[in-house]
């Protein structure tokens, strides 16, 4: 009887452990969040190499993209020249955000931006709450 409470303890002492590495593979190894207020495609280019190469050594990391000013070119559609990576990225959890400020400012028709886009109200105080929160801040492009 002995044996078996024995047993018993170790095998639960076992599935435990592996619920708490599985439950640890789950919670992002990082949290990032990007600023684009470049208009340059070149920069676009780099900044979806990059969250790829991201994504492949580190595939559990958040990555938002907060996206103003001529950044705002990444998310419009017939301006974008990115559009398949960013919907390949955003199946992979990397979300896109457009400021609403800047949708306003630069007269943007929102029927133009991309599909996968979610809005922000204003992209600098969305970055400022990622951090707050304890993301790591990145500035994309020039």
């Amino acid at each position: 009887m002995k044996n078996k409470i024995h047993l018993l303890a170790l095998v639960l002492l076992f599935n435990t452990g592996l619920f708490a590495q599985n439950h640890e593979t789950k919670t992002p190894e990082h949290k990032i969040i990007f600023q684009l207020t470049s208009g340059d495609t070149t920069a676009h280019k780099q900044l979806m190499k990059q969250f790829n190469n991201i994504l492949t050594v580190s595939p559990t990391t958040q990555i938002e993209l907060v996206c103003h000013g001529a950044g705002m070119d990444l998310l419009i559609s017939g301006k974008t020249i990115v559009e398949d990576k960013i919907n390949a990225l955003a199946k992979r959890g990397v979300l896109f955000n457009a400021c609403e400020f800047s949708i306003k400012e630069r007269k943007i028709d929102r029927n133009t931006i991309l599909k996968i886009a979610e809005y922000v109200p204003a992209g600098i105080i969305e970055i400022v709450s990622k951090q707050e929160q304890g993301w790591s801040y990145i500035k994309a492009g020039n």
